[in-house]
């Protein structure tokens, strides 16, 4: 089992970074394993990622998960049904400035690879935060 979280500081204010962040249609934009997002009724999306199993070929593969938009509190919460409980939160901040703001992602697997998952979080917070960044300019 695994609980892992990290922050970054972006160069936009919060109420910018969160309206970015709410339009599932950009998941795809900062999370460079996935090739589509498609919402369906309520909170219910289907994604298609791109992956790398250590014990099958590259494949393609389209599942299931939820996606709430909590305005309160400027949150996300996900998940994805399956066997590693997988869900989290992404928290948008106050910055030190009205023009930067501080994003924290918390997720939880039952799939514990540790470095892997580490690395995994900081790759979706660096591109969270160059995606949003570059739609600035």
């Amino acid at each position: 089992m695994g609980d892992y979280s990290d922050s970054i500081t972006v160069d936009v204010s919060s109420d910018r970074l969160f309206a970015y962040l709410s339009d599932v249609q950009h998941l795809h934009s900062y999370m460079p394993r996935l090739k589509a997002v498609h919402p369906q009724d309520g909170d219910k999306v289907t994604v298609t990622a791109h992956v790398k199993p250590a014990d099958a070929p590259e494949q393609d593969v389209t599942s299931e998960a939820w996606l709430t938009v909590v305005e309160d509190g400027k949150s996300l919460e996900w998940g994805a049904p399956g066997p590693h409980d997988y869900h989290g939160q992404l928290h948008v901040g106050p910055g030190e400035t009205a023009d930067t703001c501080r994003l924290t992602v918390e997720l939880h697997t039952e799939h514990a690879e540790g470095e892997q998952i580490d690395h995994g979080l900081d790759e979706a917070l660096r591109g969270i935060k160059q995606a949003v960044e570059d739609a600035e300019r």
